[in-house]
């Protein structure tokens, strides 16, 4: 973890936020920004201007020392500004999971082969997890996986198919999870393979993230021993690792989205005029914006206390669980009540606030929806009953 000062932190957020507003922003209406996200020449195009302007991979450090969360909550927070800001500096999903993941669980080997060509920018990432629910596959339960690892010779043998691979189409590195005879387990994989097929990339309702949502076919997928990373039957514990931060920065990055949006829209009510006066005026409106500054005031304080839970080294498991339900739902709000406020604009491609209302929409379900976030939460609550119980009884 980085040791810089907050006046170091801030001018790098401030080095981000000034690319992506004055850089960034204008290609939101590029012609490369498609259903599936924006296409693998307009990402390399913009990684090329984010290495010009210094600010690739920001929260990771050129020594390779990650920002603290707390740090790198102030830093993906103006990253977000616009859909295509992650892509462009290299913290979007999956990736910044993935470089976080392999950081802190890959050897040295694995992190020289796999990990140093994402914090460069030069390749992007994908996580194989979550498979087709129709075949009762692992979705929100991962305990649910079907893909099987089997060990041959110095190989192991994958089989199985996943479902909603963000980033697969066009990824150079793959995190493959597997359940062998211990276990879940990971496996670090070149792409492409032969051996890993896209049958098709979903029609989502979100549309920032390169390469779509794919379905994928793994067929006989033989990966050297090596590959894995830690040890057989420990993958859950490794996506546990992931899994917090991940969800944390999610929230980090949709809240710079959703800011965006906010300004977008009280321009729109300070500048339209209806029925005499301008819209903001009217206490309709002008409330509607109201609420969307305590949401964000609100979701900017859960993430900063999650970040400072993370920092002291604890899992955050609960912490994240209620942050990232609080802030999704808080975040919807706002991007809900900007498309309100701007009326028929607010629903048109004409600003990015009908894009960022379609993707909070789908942020609400990533990293484990709303209910689930609530049914782990109100598990916690029974255990600690029961314990207080005990406690009592002995």
């Amino acid at each position: 973890m980085s040791h810089l000062s907050a006046a170091e932190v801030d001018a790098i957020a401030e080095k981000v936020e000034r690319f992506v507003r004055d850089i960034v922003a204008p290609y939101e209406r590029d012609p490369r920004c498609g259903a599936h996200g924006p296409s693998e020449e307009l990402v390399l195009e913009l990684r090329a201007l984010a290495r010009e302007a210094g600010v690739m991979t920001p929260h990771i450090l050129p020594d390779g020392r990650h920002l603290t969360q707390a740090q790198t909550a102030i830093v993906l927070q103006k990253s977000g500004l616009s859909p295509l800001g992650p892509v462009a500096v290299n913290t979007a999903a999956p990736d910044e999971g993935n470089m976080y993941l392999l950081g802190n669980v890959g050897s040295p080997e694995q992190k020289a082969r796999f990990l140093n060509q994402l914090v460069s920018g030069e390749s992007r990432s994908a996580f194989f997890m979550t498979e087709p629910a129709e075949e009762g596959g692992a979705g929100s339960d991962p305990s649910m996986m079907k893909t099987t690892a089997k060990l041959d010779g110095n190989h192991w043998v994958i089989n199985g198919r996943k479902a909603f691979i963000t980033g697969a189409e066009g990824a150079k590195v793959g995190i493959v999870m597997a359940k062998s005879d211990d276990g879940a387990c990971m496996f670090l994989v070149d792409l492409p393979d032969p051996a890993i097929r896209i049958e098709r990339v979903l029609d989502t309702i979100d549309s920032s993230m390169p390469g779509g949502h794919a379905v994928i076919a793994i067929e006989n997928l033989r990966v050297p021993a090596d590959q894995m990373l830690g040890q057989s039957g420990e993958g859950f514990k490794y996506a546990q690792v992931r899994l917090s931060p991940a969800r944390l920065s999610h929230c980090m990055r949709w809240f710079g989205a959703a800011t965006r949006a906010h300004e977008i829209a009280s321009n729109y009510a300070c500048r339209r005029h209806a029925f005499g006066k301008p819209l903001v005026d009217h206490e309709g409106v002008g409330f509607m914006l109201a609420e969307n500054l305590i949401d964000l005031k609100q979701a900017e304080l859960m993430i900063a206390w999650c970040a400072g839970v993370l920092d002291t080294g604890e899992l955050g498991t609960v912490e994240s669980s209620m942050t990232k339900v609080a802030v999704s739902e808080a975040l919807m709000r706002v991007a809900d009540r900007c498309v309100q406020v701007m009326g028929g604009t607010g629903v048109s491609g004409d600003t990015i606030v009908e894009q960022v209302f379609r993707e909070i929409r789908a942020f609400r379900i990533y990293d484990g929806p709303t209910e689930v976030h609530k049914w782990s939460l109100a598990k916690k609550i029974k255990r600690d009953h029961k314990h207080a119980q005990e406690g009592a009884a002995a």
